[in-house]
């Protein structure tokens, strides 16, 4: 009798196999830590900070709890609150927004480009001018290197700066990408990103890093980041967090950097094949010439009413897949009252009704990966 074997399903992030790769390296640096006791702002904290300005080309890195709390970090010591805007991407994260409104400030929602999915210039452009209008003072913008690839940041720097802004890089999903030959960390003010444990440079809990050349803001994130600390913690000179990186997180850390390039360069591969793949039966993604991707996520477009479609038939054969986002965040309840910029923001909106993500991490090896191409083409062919 013939029997139909079901195949195990595919991991959308596989950090087990991560994890048997480094293996004792893993350990002993977990070990190591351990032996010391040094839990808070121990050694391995000031070895990660400088590896990571080193790895990027940043003269000042300040790591932190989360990549919400690197965001919120860099508007604190900028002092950004009530009556200020602050312009962000609606087809994000709802943390690039949160941060802002969190301090009392106004995020102004703007479109982004239909090919990139990053931040449009021109939507920028009217979302100052919308911000102004209903009496808001504009004071920065969050661009977003969304799913790994690099925002525009000539045409963003160049409208911030004629506006009087600055610029703070969400690098959330991002951060080890180029843009024109930088490497991420060292664009606009400050850059922040995240290294949640399904980030391409994940931890294995809550992290996160702040990127500047300025070294009063670095200074100043030093003391937000404990409590707002002076000349020791019981100096208290601003208000401040609880959001420093423990050192077991750090030293796992080092040792992931370690790898990443390598990491990258296998997910860079698998993106190609994705494209080679399935080009002529969904919208795949494109990197803007002169800049690098770390495929944080791969997300092809399909027409709304089949998309839903394929996320079933693929969950039916053990091919997950997620929808980054399936609300823009002006579409969000807690984010409908705030503005949006003038002429409105149709191609997020549109993304949200057609985004689908496949599995992508540098441990997918080549048959798995022919299965994800094989799971969607007979799907949309159905």
């Amino acid at each position: 009798m013939n029997q139909h074997l079901r195949l195990d399903p595919i991991p959308f992030v596989d950090l087990t196999a991560q994890r048997r790769r480094l293996g004792r390296s893993l350990d002993d640096a977990v070990s190591r830590v351990m032996a010391h006791c040094q839990f808070i702002n121990g050694p391995e904290v000031m070895q990660l900070e400088a590896d990571l300005a080193a790895y990027c080309g940043a003269k000042h890195v300040v790591t932190c709890a989360s990549g919400t709390d690197a965001l919120l970090m860099v508007l604190m010591a900028k002092d950004i609150g009530p009556g200020d805007a602050v312009l962000c991407p609606t087809f994000t994260f709802c943390a690039t927004a949160e941060v802002v409104a969190l301090l009392g400030a106004t995020p102004v929602l703007v479109d982004v480009n239909e090919v990139t999915f990053n931040m449009d210039a021109a939507s920028l452009a009217r979302g100052i001018a919308t911000a102004r209008k209903v009496g808001l003072k504009p004071k920065a913008v969050i661009p977003v290197d969304l799913f790994g690839q690099p925002a525009d940041f000539d045409a963003i720097l160049s409208v911030a700066e004629a506006e009087g802004l600055f610029v703070l890089d969400d690098a959330a999903q991002g951060f080890g990408a180029s843009y024109k030959g930088r490497r991420l960390g060292t664009f606009g003010l400050a850059t922040a990103t995240s290294f949640f444990p399904a980030k391409p440079l994940g931890c294995f809990g809550d992290g996160g890093a702040i990127f500047t050349d300025d070294a009063s803001l670095a200074e100043q994130l030093r003391s937000i980041r404990v409590h707002g600390h002076g000349s020791d913690k019981y100096d208290n000179v601003r208000l401040g967090l609880t959001a420093r990186l423990d050192t077991m997180q750090a030293a796992i850390l080092i040792e992931k950097l370690k790898i990443f390039d390598d990491e990258i360069a296998v997910r860079n591969r698998v993106a190609q094949r994705y494209a080679n793949g399935l080009g002529n039966v969904v919208v795949t993604p494109r990197v803007a010439d002169g800049n690098t991707s770390i495929w944080a996520v791969y997300t092809v477009r399909v027409p709304g009413e089949r998309r839903d479609a394929l996320v079933e038939a693929l969950k039916a054969g053990g091919v997950p897949s997620m929808v980054y986002y399936p609300k823009s965040v002006h579409q969000q309840t807690a984010y409908k009252h705030f503005p949006v910029a003038e002429g409105g923001v149709a191609v997020s909106e549109r993304l949200s009704q057609e985004v689908i993500s496949l599995p992508i991490h540098a441990y997918l090896d080549e048959p798995t990966q022919d299965r994800v191409i094989k799971a969607v083409r007979d799907a949309l062919a159905n």
